[in-house]
């Protein structure tokens, strides 16, 4: 997160730049790998044309003891370089992964909400292959011009030989690639698709089985499968075809120039050992093109995986933002429009109003009408097309959204927490948060008692991402707490009463009083007219439009006397259903 917010361009080259010695440190060891990989073939030279005509055994045993000495510095160095690699690939992860969760969390914010696992994935794969084969198949292809130039000492002839087999294996790789880069490209769009289509179904199980949705959604999951099935047959038989074409190939080739060897031999142009050796020759040379073939697929997923983050991180850059000091005296709307991530038509237009510190604003109107829209752009989870949200008169666009976060307290209509205690889900999975701050939360928020009635208190597990051990409204409840964490300036609430029992709902009451009463400001949306009990001002949304700003007691003193023995939740929402025609505002507590 750190390199991120430095503005570096792209975290996957800057954490390879700081890997640069590693890699030549690699690139050396590949050197003396295929150095020593020329051994082979010299020993078998050495037998045929000095110790077989010579009948020497000695000769013979000094010669199969330095092979023996040079094949094992071999293993050993192959041994360094791939551990060398693991450790690359895991340093670029390190390095990475944490800023590639932190954009992918915000990829829904830009209308692209399927995208997430997709790049958490490209990490892992980028990662995989940094760790693998691959890289050291690669790292060997700058040599096979030694082996060709080897081959070439032995007779023109034999190195031409060579050189055609590889200019001929080399056309096979980029047939290779041709036919399975958008095969690749479409399997893993798939492969995405049909896993948040089981993860969604997994998530809201229950209701999957009761609706009886669970065949109709088994039979679209195994569409995508069996899409993504034939993708992957399609890619295993391009792969298994081009392999077994350069396997069968280099065999071939091995065995023409054995032929042409023999050939030359017969002739008096080379000698008996030049046969053997040329063949382990061309089979050395040819392997490194062999192994990158084997192992396209997993290059050419890396390689697109690491496009897709370059341009995800270049998406996030940001370069480092002046410390600001906390908000302490307004929140200013001015002609804020605001559209859905992907949508076309805005669901807010031309807001503007103004709240000042120790003040509640209740946001009311039908289902549909923008409310909350606004409470996500309030928070700076939506962005704005148009107009500015600001906190003592300063954008908060111009805030890094880490230091924004610490002023300001959400709780989403659609609730979630997350695997973890409950005090983790209190405090923002903060490490350095103190137990006292999360009391505090709990407290404010009402459910101290609730949580200290659990079978291990604030170190109760919640089970899953929705907290399978809690209730509806016990979620709840600990969401308003976790919003109310840290006592932050800004409290924006969205229907925080529809699970709420009447406990719940008084405990809501004192949290927005005591917002108020310490100076900060608090924003509910709700339907509900029990939530706007502790609020003073009510602004009334519909169709995307704001349609009434005022005090709540002049609300309240312009109902009719008729209607003054109700409470005041009650009577205001009396008031904003004749504040506008009934076909467009519904009243608070009714429901279009």
């Amino acid at each position: 997160m750190q390199a991120l917010a430095s503005g570096e361009r792209n975290l996957l080259k800057q954490a390879l730049s700081r890997c640069r010695s590693a890699l030549v440190g690699v690139a050396l060891v590949s050197a003396l790998i295929n150095i020593l990989f020329l051994a082979g073939p010299l020993f078998m030279l050495e037998v045929y044309d000095r110790v077989l005509p010579s009948r020497s055994v000695p000769t013979l045993v000094s010669l199969l003891l330095i092979l023996v000495f040079l094949y094992g510095c071999q293993g050993l160095l192959d041994l360094v370089r791939n551990r060398i690699l693991a450790r690359v690939g895991a340093y670029v992860d390190r390095v990475a992964s944490e800023a590639c969760f932190a954009q992918a969390t915000a990829l829904p914010i830009r209308g692209r909400s399927n995208d997430g696992l997709l790049a958490l994935r490209d990490m892992d794969q980028v990662r995989s292959f940094l760790g693998g084969p691959g890289p050291s198949a690669l790292f060997d292809l700058p040599w096979i011009p030694l082996y060709m130039a080897v081959c070439f000492s032995f007779h023109a002839w034999i190195g031409f030989a060579a050189l055609a087999g590889a200019l001929f294996l080399l056309v096979l790789t980029l047939a290779t690639d041709l036919a399975s880069r958008r095969p690749s490209q479409v399997a893993t769009l798939l492969s995405l698709e049909k896993s948040n289509l089981a993860e969604a179904a997994s998530r809201n199980g229950e209701a999957v089985r009761v609706l009886g949705m669970v065949p109709h959604l088994a039979q679209t999951w195994s569409v995508l499968n069996a899409r993504f099935v034939d993708r992957q047959l399609q890619l295993s038989d391009v792969g298994a075809g081009f392999g077994s074409i350069s396997k069968s190939f280099r065999m071939f080739l091995q065995s023409a120039i054995l032929a042409l060897s023999a050939y030359l031999f017969i002739g008096g142009e080379v000698t008996s050992g030049m046969i053997v050796a040329s063949g382990i020759l061309v089979s050395r040379a040819l392997a490194p093109v062999e192994v990158s073939i084997a192992h396209w697929k997993t290059f050419i997923a890396a390689s697109q995986s690491w496009k897709r983050l370059s341009v995800l991180f270049k998406a996030g850059e940001r370069g480092e933002k002046l410390a600001l000091p906390a908000p302490v005296a307004k929140l200013d709307v001015e002609g804020l429009t605001v559209s859905a991530p992907g949508a076309q038509t805005p669901g807010l237009v031309q807001a503007s109003f103004s709240v000042s510190a120790g003040s509640a604003l209740a946001v009311v109107g039908p289902s549909a009408a923008g409310k909350s829209t606004l409470a996500r752009a309030l928070v700076g989870a939506w962005p704005a097309a148009r107009g500015a949200i600001r906190l003592d008169g300063t954008m908060i666009d111009h805030w890094e959204p880490e230091r924004l976060a610490r002023h300001i307290g959400y709780l989403p209509q659609d609730l979630e927490l997350f695997a973890g205690s409950v005090a983790d889900n209190i405090a923002r999975f903060d490490p350095a948060a103190s137990p006292e701050a999360i009391i505090a939360a709990a407290k404010a928020a009402g459910v101290h008692e609730m949580i200290s009635k659990l079978a291990h208190g604030y170190d109760t597990q919640i089970g899953g991402g929705q907290g399978s051990v809690l209730s509806t409204g016990q979620r709840q409840r600990i969401g308003l707490a976790r919003a109310l964490f840290g006592e932050p300036f800004l409290v924006v609430l969205d229907e925080p009463n529809s699970s709420l029992d009447q406990a719940g709902e008084a405990a809501l009451t004192s949290a927005i009083r005591g917002v108020r009463d310490r100076g900060g400001i608090v924003v509910v949306i709700a339907h509900r007219a029990s939530a706007l009990e502790a609020c003073d001002q009510v602004m009334l949304v519909s169709e995307g439009q704001t349609q009434m700003l005022e005090r709540k007691r002049d609300v309240i003193r312009s109902v009719p006397a008729a209607s003054q023995d109700q409470g005041p939740g009650q009577r205001i929402a009396a008031t904003t259903a004749a504040a506008a025609p009934a076909e467009r505002v519904h009243a608070i507590g009714e429901r279009p």
